[in-house]
């Protein structure tokens, strides 16, 4: 497969959530026909009605298409998707590419990657940095791990979707490196929760603390729309806990594996875990929400 102006492959896209819905839309105003498949049949049927194919199975979408992108929720929906009798890799070819945009551990990619080979089949893992936002205005930044020249093969499709995509290495580099720009924004929002409850507790004014923070230098431009979101006492999901949570669990598996000590993200994680139960399926800036409770700050009604 080679990817030119000219010459599109046909696209399988596997998995039409919080992501994927958006960027399904993406790749058909670019010119890909693309086939879709989802588990929640539904989800696959409304891209239906944008102009994608709908397929039953991974296995009957990988075997008319000769791209395959998945973007799932976890390792366990990936390994289904791919490596069940009716997967993806059942019904690909030799002559197809399998990018992988899902948030999964290293290891999990490589073991992918290597059921991938065995059969002839390319594949990248390409995990991304940004949400719905930025898939709508195509600002992504894409972490690949893989073949290079498989990555130089697709990079015309990661560009549709991404304002750049970095190669970073073997297979497993691009998950990991999402696992580490991950870390950075689960504790920055844990640190954020933890400022804006000293404060508070401290007797500042709750909207003047706010607007303070936002003032300064140390505080990014996403803890800047964290702030806006604990301002409204608001958490509309661009990025769920719950999967934040997820985020924190692959990372201290992987720091595992390679003898990283992370006491802090443990901390974070622990936390996350604790408000799972209120405010799990709330945007990850929710943690500000269960940290005030924690600390006995009251939401005026």
């Amino acid at each position: 497969m080679t990817v030119t102006e000219n010459s599109r492959p046909n696209i399988g896209f596997i998995g039409i959530g919080h992501m994927g819905s958006h960027m399904v839309p993406r790749l058909l105003r670019a010119g890909y026909h693309l086939t879709v498949y989802d588990r929640t049949a539904e989800r696959a049927r409304a891209m239906g009605q944008l102009g994608a194919l709908v397929a039953e199975t991974p296995r009957e979408l990988a075997a008319s298409c000769e791209v395959i992108i998945s973007c799932v929720t976890n390792d366990s929906a990936l390994e289904a998707v791919m490596l069940a009798p009716d997967g993806a890799l059942a019904g690909a070819h030799a002559s197809s590419v399998i990018i992988d945009m899902s948030t999964v551990a290293p290891q999990t990619s490589r073991h992918l990657f290597q059921a991938a080979r065995a059969k002839g089949v390319s594949m990248i893992d390409a995990a991304v940095s940004g949400s719905v936002p930025q898939v709508e205005q195509g600002s992504l930044v894409i972490f690949v791990g893989g073949e290079r020249e498989t990555y130089e093969r697709c990079k015309p499709i990661l560009d549709v979707l991404g304002k750049q995509s970095i190669y970073l290495g073997s297979s497993g580099k691009g998950t990991t490196m999402k696992l580490v720009v991950n870390m950075l924004l689960g504790l920055g929002r844990q640190a954020l929760a933890e400022a804006l409850v000293l404060g508070e507790k401290a007797g500042l004014e709750r909207d003047q603390l706010i607007d303070v923070l936002k003032q300064t230098a140390v505080v990014s431009p996403r803890q800047q729309a964290d702030l806006e979101h604990a301002r409204q006492r608001e958490y509309p999901a661009d990025f769920a806990l719950a999967l934040m949570h997820k985020d924190f669990h692959l990372m201290l598996d992987e720091a595992f594996e390679v003898s990283a000590p992370l006491p802090t993200t443990a901390v974070a994680q622990q936390i996350a875990a604790a408000a799972m139960r209120g405010v799990g399926e709330e945007d990850a800036s929710a943690i500000i929400q269960f940290m005030e409770a924690f600390a006995g700050i009251s939401c005026p009604s």
